[in-house]
């Protein structure tokens, strides 16, 4: 099935997954917002990347008892979030390289998948550290949360990079029907 220019259309299921993505994705962007704070500017990813846990206690005690109802429901719908993200941006790999028969680029869509299943499991260990920490934080919960999450945003940039560069590399276009 053509869209009006050309290109193929995006399989139901990718469409699905990318919609339920964004509906999700718009919806911790506004929990989000009430965790704005001065010890805080980021909200929960402020919180991720707290890396102390005097730090995160401030966060935690400038939240308030409101704002850390707000964050357990941003953790909760994190842990709906990451599958549906995780498995739309596989589908999307799958369909960047559908016209890719070259060894590189597959070998390359092997290790942008493996990035992006790297990502939702180590998104989905950083959400229950940072829950843990919700109620008491310590040192080394704090760390590992950080860790956690710079590990997930470094494998999903390198993997969306490696989807550029899959495109990129096109030899030929893509032609309706394939």
């Amino acid at each position: 099935m053509d869209t009006g220019k050309g290109l193929p259309a995006l399989p139901k299921s990718l469409k699905a997954c990318l919609i339920v993505s964004l509906v999700l994705l718009a919806a911790l962007i506004m929990i989000n917002q009430p965790l704005k704070t001065g010890s805080a500017p980021q909200g929960m990813v402020s919180f991720q990347l707290a890396g102390s846990a005097d730090l995160a206690r401030a966060i935690i005690q400038n939240w308030g008892s409101t704002g850390l109802q707000w964050a357990k429901l941003s953790l909760g719908l994190g842990f709906l979030f990451i599958p549906v993200y995780s498995l739309a941006l596989i589908l999307l790999t799958r369909y960047c390289v559908r016209d890719r028969p070259g060894i590189r680029e597959r070998t390359t869509a092997r290790w942008v998948r493996t990035l992006f299943i790297t990502a939702g499991l180590v998104d989905f260990t950083g959400n229950i550290l940072l829950l843990n920490n919700l109620s008491a934080p310590t040192d080394a919960v704090s760390l590992a949360a950080t860790l956690s999450s710079l590990i997930r945003f470094t494998a999903l940039t390198l993997g969306v990079a490696g989807l550029v560069i899959i495109r990129a590399a096109r030899r030929h276009p893509l032609t309706p029907g394939q």
